[in-house]
């Protein structure tokens, strides 16, 4: 996931500088976090998603407390996002390869939720846009990197990541809390929030959403937390 201070969304990667990607999000049990997943999948498994835009709505974890990895904070909050240069950042640090090969899936304009992980109080505090298909992650190349891989190749990368460009906040806050008491009631009624990855799949810190799912969650802003 996203750190504070990153690289330039788009930009080459330095010439032996200090790390500067976004910090990635470490997927935590239970409440996963966005981007340094250690991958517990397959590459060749993980692979069938490739290629296939499964989804063209998103759901993107973050870390917005600070918490250090390898002495570098992977601190990357929406208001960071906000504070970069045209509110654009690079999603670096995803190192789970069924979370890479969504990033890979990702067009150009698709809306995603931004949601805060491992944190107090996680849930979904904005929106925002892919303004950059996926390229090669520079960090995995960066040896003081926290995402550095030594096992990638710059010939053959084995990470990606996109560039996402602010949107807005959501008109309110929407916790896990209140997206998992619909989830369970879904389940017994067969609403939108059903099948939902956020509980299905929660270790992954990029998820697809349904469209059913999507409007579902922009619908709860006008309405009082349940």
């Amino acid at each position: 996931m996203p750190r504070a201070r990153k690289r330039p969304a788009g930009a080459a990667r330095p010439d032996k500088k200090g790390p500067e990607g976004k910090r990635t999000k470490t997927e935590n049990p239970g409440e996963a976090s966005a981007k340094v997943e250690n991958s517990s999948l397959q590459e060749t498994s993980a692979s069938k998603d490739c290629g296939k835009n499964l989804s063209s709505y998103w759901l993107m974890k973050s870390e917005p407390e600070s918490r250090l990895e390898k002495g570098v904070d992977v601190k990357f909050s929406i208001e960071d996002l906000k504070a970069q240069p045209k509110q654009t950042a690079c999603w670096d640090g995803v190192r789970n390869y069924q979370a890479r090969n969504f990033l890979r899936a990702m067009k150009l304009g698709e809306e995603a939720f931004f949601y805060h992980s491992n944190c107090r109080e996680p849930g979904i505090v904005g929106l925002m846009k892919i303004v950059k298909e996926a390229y090669p992650d520079h960090t995995q190349f960066e040896k003081n990197n926290p995402h550095y891989d030594p096992s990638s190749k710059e010939d053959n990368p084995k990470w990606s990541m996109v560039d996402v460009q602010f949107v807005r906040m959501m008109k309110r806050f929407i916790p896990l809390a209140e997206l998992k008491t619909h989830h369970q009631a879904h389940r017994a009624t067969g609403g939108p929030l059903q099948n939902m990855a956020l509980f299905t799949r929660q270790r992954l810190s990029v998820q697809p959403l349904s469209r059913e799912e999507f409007d579902f969650i922009l619908s709860l802003e006008e309405k009082e937390p349940s």
